[in-house]
This record gives structure tokens, C-alpha cells and sequence, in this order.
């Protein structure tokens, strides 16, 4: 994202002095979509499943998921690898239930309902709320995470519910490094649908191999307009970069690098696309000195940490360690 003779259009040197879902209204007016009516599809049925209790959801996700040493080295190389079955489908129904209720009472509608095409969002939702915390801070989510970074513990930025309702227009080609303020490269997020994303309901579209966001770092990064979405694009295309655009199946959990270029499209089926994302980073990372407004509110997620310090707030726990783990 170069920042090149800044212009009052293209200087993100500020802090963010809004709330989260005002940064999230902003973030995707700047993607590139083509204009007209969009017609919906029906999205696929739900699984017909039992909802597992508390109790079940938490032992799942302190079960640890086996990585094989090709899936790091596709991680590595490509900085980004999707899992499957990393959620049951009770998990993942429990999960969609619970971040439905979630949003119908921040936001006072069904996302599922309704013609609005808005990109919802809630951010720290784990610490009042022990079932979503044990999917923010699972040791299994966080293990495969840890493994694919290949550092020894990781802690958590933040957790990210994201719902992009019917009609919603694309996410703009991107990459999480400027995104988060952290002084380190070892940041990973892993995005689990809480249903299937056939390619109508617009699933986490990746460019690789990872070194290819280097083609764009020339590209100016703009306050308003789309037209840094469209110079990456263009810049991809001249260059015949690969792009993994796929459906998710039910319990599929993708995790990509924070230089991994990434977009999606929009939503052209009849339900919300709707996600648990949560960002983990190494252990002893610090706040870069300068955190910028693409930032968004990071205090919130670092509270009493500032520019320079140790990011270890009291809501970036460890997740996990592989000394904790070799002493269980």
C-alpha cells in the first residue's frame, strides 16, 4: 500500500475517531462492484442437526486437529490453506445460532431478512459470553494456527462477526497487514462460516503464491473511491495471478497470512453470509510505533497498551502453547 506524496485523499496517518461498524460501512464502499439489480438465488438448506450443548462445543474445540507438514508448507508458500471439518455441524449450527442472536440484538433486525445489503459487524463479543469464547479462544482453532505461523504460542488480536446480507456488494481486494498494528508478519486469521458458502454467497477469494502482494505495493491506498480495488485487479490480471475462489463446506475453516491478498464477492443468495473471524499473532509481539486509522479502533482490542508496547492487554490471552501443551 504505497503512501507515496500522501494527499489529503490518500493520507491514513490519523487514528480512526469512529465505531467499529462505521469503519466496516467505510472499508467496503471503497470495492469496485458493477452496477444494476442483483438477483438472489436460494442458498443451499441447512444441515438438519442436533444443536450440541456448551458443554460438547467446548470439548471439540480444545481437541486438537491434525496439520500435516504439506499443509504448513502450502500455508507457508501460498499464505493462505483451507481445512475441512475443523467444526462439526453441530458446532457450526450452534455457532450460526448464536451470532444471529447476537446481531438481532445489536442491530435490532434478522440479518437473514429483509432487502437491507449492508456489512454487519460485531468485534469482542468473547469476553461476556462463555460459549462464544470458547470458539474465539479454542485451543484446536489456535494450535492449527500457531502450526501453520510456526511459532510457539499465539495469543488474540480480536474476534470479528461479520455478516454480509443478501445483496451486499463485494469486500475490496486486500491485505490485513496494515490492518492490524503489529510489529510482526507472524498474524494469522481464521475465518469460519457458520454455514456453507456456495460461490453465489461470495466465499474468501485468495491470491497466491503469498509473495505477490509485492506487486502491488506500488498501488496508492485511497480514502474514498474504488480505485485502489481496481488497480490491484488490474495489476493481478497483467500479471495471470493465481486466485483460489472455492466454496466452503460446512465446518471448512479457511486461515490466511496477514500479507495474503484476499477479496470477496457479493452476496447473491437469499441468507446472510455469516463468520467468525478471529485474528491470533505471535507471542512478544509489540504495537508498531505508528498505527494508522486503517486500523480501526486497536485500542478497544489492546486495552492500556500504546505505540511501542508489548501487545499482552488482559484480552489477548495465549491461546495456546506448545509448552503448556507438552506439560499436559
Amino acid at each position: 500500500m504505497s503512501q507515496t506524496d500522501a494527499s489529503p485523499d490518500t493520507d491514513v496517518s490519523g487514528q480512526w475517531d469512529q465505531d467499529n461498524q462505521a469503519w466496516w460501512d467505510w472499508y467496503v464502499s471503497l470495492a469496485d462492484n458493477e452496477a444494476g439489480p442483483v438477483a438472489l438465488e436460494s442458498a443451499p438448506p441447512l444441515p438438519d442437526v442436533a444443536l450440541p450443548t456448551d458443554a460438547e462445543v467446548m470439548a471439540e474445540l480444545a481437541t486438537p486437529y491434525p496439520v500435516t507438514d504439506e499443509q504448513i508448507a502450502f500455508f507457508q508458500e501460498n499464505g493462505f490453506i483451507k481445512l475441512k471439518q475443523v467444526f462439526s455441524p453441530g458446532a457450526v449450527m450452534r455457532l450460526r445460532a448464536e451470532l444471529l442472536r447476537l446481531l438481532q440484538a445489536e442491530f435490532d433486525t434478522n440479518p437473514d431478512e429483509g432487502a437491507v445489503d449492508r456489512f454487519l459487524s460485531m468485534e469482542m463479543v468473547w469476553p461476556d459470553n462463555p460459549l462464544l469464547k470458547a470458539y474465539v479462544t479454542s485451543p484446536r482453532v489456535a494450535q492449527i494456527s500457531a502450526q501453520l505461523l510456526g511459532v510457539d504460542a499465539v495469543r488474540l488480536y480480536h474476534d470479528n462477526v461479520l455478516a454480509k446480507q443478501p445483496r451486499c456488494g463485494r469486500t475490496p481486494w486486500h491485505y490485513d497487514e496494515h490492518h492490524f498494528p503489529l510489529d510482526t508478519n507472524d498474524v494469522v486469521t481464521a475465518w469460519a462460516p457458520a454455514q456453507a458458502i456456495p460461490l453465489a454467497m461470495g466465499p474468501l477469494a485468495f491470491a497466491y503464491p503469498l509473495d505477490v502482494h509485492e506487486l502491488v505495493n506500488n498501488v496508492t491506498f485511497e480514502k474514498s473511491g474504488t480505485g485502489y480495488d481496481r488497480g490491484v485487479a488490474e495489476v493481478f490480471a497483467r500479471n495471470n495471478v493465481a486466485v483460489d475462489e472455492t466454496p466452503f463446506e460446512i465446518g471448512e475453516v479457511s486461515f490466511h497470512h496477514n500479507l495474503s491478498f484476499h477479496t470477496a464477492a457479493g452476496n447473491r443468495t437469499d441468507r446472510s453470509r455469516i463468520i467468525l473471524a478471529n485474528t491470533y499473532y505471535a507471542d512478544g509481539a509489540r504495537v508498531v510505533d505508528e498505527p494508522t486509522m486503517v486500523s480501526g479502533d486497536w485500542q478497544k482490542f489492546m486495552p492500556g497498551v500504546g505505540p511501542g508496547d508489548v501487545a499482552a492487554s488482559h484480552l489477548n490471552p495465549v491461546c495456546w502453547s506448545a509448552r503448556e501443551a507438552d506439560h499436559e
